[in-house]
C-alpha cells in the first residue's frame, strides 16, 4: 500500500512536466477567442454527445445487472458509476482503481448479491477493455492501411509493434474470459497458489469457492442470456460511435475536417495515451494530440482547442462524481425498486 502511494505521488509531478512541455509547444494566447468563438448550439451539442456517452454505459452496466436477476434503478447506478470514475481518475490507471467502492456501494445501497455485484462489474469491464481493444485494432489497422509510403517508411514499424500488442492483449482478455466459463478451477488454483501466504484469512481461503459460484453464474449466463450480451455488446459499439463523433465534432468547430487517416490517427493517439500508468492520461493525452497533430500538419491551434475540450469535460465530469461520491458517503440508502 505504502509502494503504491509514493508510485502515484511520483507519477504526478511526470504527468505535470509532460503537460508544461506540451502547452509550451501550443499558442495559448489565442485559447479564449477560440472557445469565445464556439456558439450555444455547438456547445449545447457537444454537451448532449458527452451526456449520451455517459448514459449508454451506465445503461449497459444496468442491463448486465438486470440479466444477473438484478434490476438496479438507472440512477443509482449513474451515481455509483460517476463516484467509482472519479476514484479512478486519480489512480495511476485511469480506466480502474475504483472498482472496490462500485462493488460496495452496490451491495450496501441497493442490496445486491455479493457475487452478482462483482460478475456484473466484471462484465462490465470487460466489455469496455475488450472493445476498446478491438477499436484500437480496428484504427492502426486502418492507419497502416492509409499511409502513404513515405510515412509508412518512417513510422509503420511502430505501428505493427502497436499492432501486435493490441492483438495479445485481446487474445488475451479472450482467454482470460474463456477460462472462466470454461476452466474455474483452473483459474482458482493459479490465484490460490500466488496468495498462499495470504491464505490464513477465513474470507480468502474461500477463494475457490468464489470462483467457482462466480464461474456458475457465468455459464448460466453466456447459455441462456445471449441476446441481453449482444445488446450489451450493441450498446459498447454505440458508445465507441458516438466518441470518435465527439472528436470529428470538436475538429470541425476549429476549422478542420478531417480524412479518414488524420481522425484515426488522432483518436488512436489519444485512446494509447490514456492506457499509459499517468492519472487520468494527464500530461500524455496533451503529448499524444500534438504528436498527431504534428503528425499530420494540422495547426497547433486546434490541438489546443481540442485538448481544452477533453479536458473541460474531464473536469466538470470530476466534480460531478465528487459530489456523487459525497453522496454515496452518507446514510446507507434502501435497496432501489425493480426498474
Amino acid at each position: 500500500m505504502l509502494r503504491s502511494r509514493w508510485i502515484t505521488l511520483l507519477l504526478w509531478p511526470m504527468a505535470l512536466l509532460l503537460v508544461a512541455w506540451t502547452l509550451s509547444q501550443m499558442p495559448l494566447a489565442g485559447l479564449p477567442d477560440m472557445l469565445g468563438a464556439l456558439t450555444g448550439y455547438q456547445w449545447l451539442l457537444w454537451a448532449v454527445v458527452n451526456l449520451m456517452i455517459i448514459a449508454i454505459s451506465t445503461e449497459r452496466w444496468r442491463q448486465l445487472g438486470r440479466m444477473l436477476g438484478e434490476a438496479p434503478g438507472f440512477w443509482h447506478m449513474l451515481l455509483i458509476r460517476q463516484a467509482g470514475q472519479t476514484v479512478s481518475f486519480i489512480t495511476p490507471a485511469p480506466h480502474f482503481g475504483g472498482e472496490p467502492f462500485q462493488i460496495y456501494w452496490l451491495v450496501r445501497r441497493l442490496g445486491m448479491n455479493i457475487h452478482r455485484a462483482v460478475l456484473s462489474l466484471a462484465l462490465d469491464r470487460f466489455y469496455e477493455l475488450w472493445i476498446n481493444f478491438l477499436m484500437l485494432l480496428l484504427g492502426v489497422s486502418l492507419v497502416l492501411l492509409l499511409q502513404t509510403s513515405d510515412a509508412a517508411n518512417g513510422q509503420g514499424n511502430d505501428w505493427q509493434r502497436i499492432l501486435l500488442l493490441l492483438l495479445g492483449l485481446l487474445a488475451l482478455l479472450s482467454m482470460v474470459a474463456w477460462l472462466l466459463i470454461r476452466q474455474p478451477v483452473l483459474l482458482s488454483a493459479r490465484l490460490e497458489k500466488l496468495g498462499a501466504g495470504w491464505l490464513r484469512s477465513p474470507r480468502l481461503a474461500a477463494l475457490g469457492n468464489h470462483w467457482q459460484v462466480l464461474g456458475s453464474e457465468l455459464r448460466t449466463v453466456v447459455s441462456t442470456q445471449r441476446p441481453a450480451l449482444l445488446g450489451a455488446l450493441g450498446l459498447s459499439l454505440l458508445g465507441w460511435a458516438l466518441m470518435i463523433f465527439e472528436v470529428w465534432l470538436v475538429l470541425t468547430y476549429f476549422g478542420i475536417t478531417p480524412d479518414a487517416l488524420s481522425l484515426a490517427l488522432i483518436l488512436v493517439a489519444m485512446r494509447l495515451a490514456l492506457l499509459l500508468p499517468l492519472p487520468g492520461g494527464i500530461g500524455s493525452l496533451e503529448a499524444a494530440v500534438l504528436w498527431s497533430f504534428q503528425t499530420q500538419a494540422l495547426p497547433a491551434d486546434a490541438a489546443l482547442g481540442l485538448i481544452a475540450l477533453t479536458r473541460l469535460r474531464d473536469v466538470l465530469v470530476l466534480l460531478t462524481g465528487l459530489l456523487c461520491l459525497r453522496a454515496l458517503q452518507g446514510k446507507s440508502a434502501p435497496p432501489a425498486p425493480a426498474a
